[in-house]
């Protein structure tokens, strides 16, 4: 269950919960493979978690293709 950050704060920096959960995912295979983290420190200790926190700080944003 995902406490922090709620999925309210998510969905307002992007658009739809399966857009959340595709970008979420990716960001933690990253860190999973040893790209470097966005933030200074986490409350998560999971991949997973660590997406969702840089997310909520606009720092892992979606990409337009325009």
């Amino acid at each position: 269950m995902l406490l922090y950050p709620s999925v309210d704060k998510l969905l307002e920096k992007v658009n739809s919960r399966y857009s959340l959960i595709m970008l979420a995912s990716k960001r933690a295979h990253e860190l999973d493979a040893g790209a470097k983290p966005l933030l200074s420190n986490y409350k998560s200790q999971k991949t997973v978690g660590k997406a969702f926190e840089e997310i909520a700080a606009g720092v892992v944003k979606i990409e337009s293709k325009d």
